[in-house]
């Protein structure tokens, strides 16, 4: 089959894109390389016959449309998405950009690709939605895990945005006859995941004897999914799932979040027997909890097994190991995304909403709040967003001393910071 993926330069796009090759599918990858992309999670297709790469943004519906039209796909997986809790927490309008309006753009331009298509072509074409199982809120303890019956009941901006995209989804197949599948999933680990989650975080402030933040006490519960095992789901579905069906992937390994920190620690002390730092697990450090933080996220994948045929392969000691000795082994990879000086926080002005620009260090910003002249971080594209005169200091000067007095700043133009972790 033909398959545009979005997201494909992500973590779990480009497990999926590999996957889908290696099964000897031809893959249009679609993805606008925010931050989080990263081109060198798929070098080794640079070569294949049946890779091919597209950069375009969601939010672009033009560009959107003309992107499924060129590519013609039999189906489409649309895993691209703004998916850090914490950064929507600090910037929630660009994932209803990204996760709501861009969606909506490419369900538009899926509906009017199918809908020429022949008979025979439209009943083999798939729209493959892919969600996660923070929509359905917060379990308690001693609750049952989520199953695809379970109503949603969003807690974060993510979650808000990413159950938005589903019933979009779901009225597309409804209203239109658009033949969507939508998968949730629990939380994914293993290579290539970006450097702000939780377990790439451990991984390498305990490489560098750095302090290993832990929201609250750790209590939050989380049920582990091997990246790998989900995108062999992903494509279960393709092939098996039926349209205006949902189906919901668990890896059955529930943590507590303290409980995966220690674990980390334990196979760094395995790998590294001479690390200054061993015992890795004197490293933690509980930090304020996050607004919202669910308690616990469970999935029973039993549909899944019984309509796909779907289980995880990887048992969670083995695939955890895979993991550490992943980024033990590629410190090149880590190391080039740090370089690239990725914040936990942006410079932007709320008049257009448009990014400004990322900060750099030793700029003055170290709290949220804080507050440099916007002259200081030109916008891209129109010089003249608004018609506000940002000149001078959006408020006091943080720096010690103004280049001009203000002209009636935007009060609106400020950046806010967080700490770096997440799961």
């Amino acid at each position: 089959m033909r398959l545009l993926i979005t997201g494909g330069a992500g973590f779990i796009g480009s497990t999926t894109v590999h996957r889908a090759v290696a099964a000897g599918h031809e893959v249009v990858n679609l993805d606008a390389l925010t931050y989080a992309a990263n081109p060198e999670n798929l070098s080794a297709l640079e070569a294949s016959e049946r890779y091919r790469f597209v950069r375009a943004d969601l939010r672009d519906a033009d560009a959107v449309q003309q992107a499924v039209l060129e590519a013609r796909p039999d189906a489409i997986l649309h895993l691209a998405a703004e998916s850090h809790v914490d950064r929507s927490i600090d910037g929630p309008g660009d994932f209803i950009a990204t996760n709501v309006t861009g969606s909506f753009n490419l369900l538009q331009a899926a509906l009017g690709y199918w809908r020429s298509l022949e008979e025979a072509e439209k009943a083999r074409f798939r729209f493959i939605h892919v969600s996660t199982d923070e929509v359905y809120g917060a379990l308690g303890p001693e609750d049952p895990p989520f199953t695809e019956q379970n109503r949603y009941a969003p807690n974060s901006p993510y979650a808000a945005s990413k159950a938005s995209s589903d019933l979009l989804a779901r009225a597309w197949w409804k209203t239109y006859g658009l033949p969507v599948v939508i998968t949730n999933c629990s939380n994914n680990y293993g290579p290539f995941q970006f450097p702000e989650k939780l377990i790439p975080v451990v991984i390498l402030n305990a490489l560098e004897g750095r302090a290993i933040p832990v929201y609250g006490q750790g209590e939050q519960m989380r049920d582990w999914l091997f990246v790998e095992d989900h995108a062999d789901g992903l494509l279960a579905a393709l092939e098996r799932g039926a349209p205006g069906e949902t189906y919901a992937f668990g890896g059955g390994t529930e943590l507590r979040n303290i409980d995966m920190v220690r674990r980390i620690c334990d196979e760094l002390d395995a790998a590294l027997p001479d690390s200054p730092y061993r015992p890795h697990q004197q490293l933690i450090e509980f930090i304020t909890d996050r607004p919202g933080h669910d308690f616990r996220y469970a999935i029973d994948p039993s549909k899944a097994a019984d309509a796909l045929g779907w289980r995880p392969d990887t048992e969670f000691g083995a695939g955890l190991k895979a993991t550490v000795a992943w980024y033990l082994e590629n410190r090149g990879w880590w190391e080039r995304i740090r370089a690239r000086r990725v914040p936990r926080f942006q410079v932007r002005s709320r008049c257009t909403a448009r990014l400004v620009r990322a900060p750099q260090p030793g700029e003055g910003l170290r709290r949220q709040g804080d507050q440099l002249p916007l002259d200081r971080f030109p916008l891209h594209g129109d010089p003249q967003p608004c018609d506000h005169r940002h000149q001078g200091l959006l408020a006091q000067a943080i720096l010690g001393q103004a280049q001009r007095p203000p002209q009636k700043p935007c009060r609106a133009d400020r950046q806010t910071t967080a700490p770096l972790t997440s799961d």
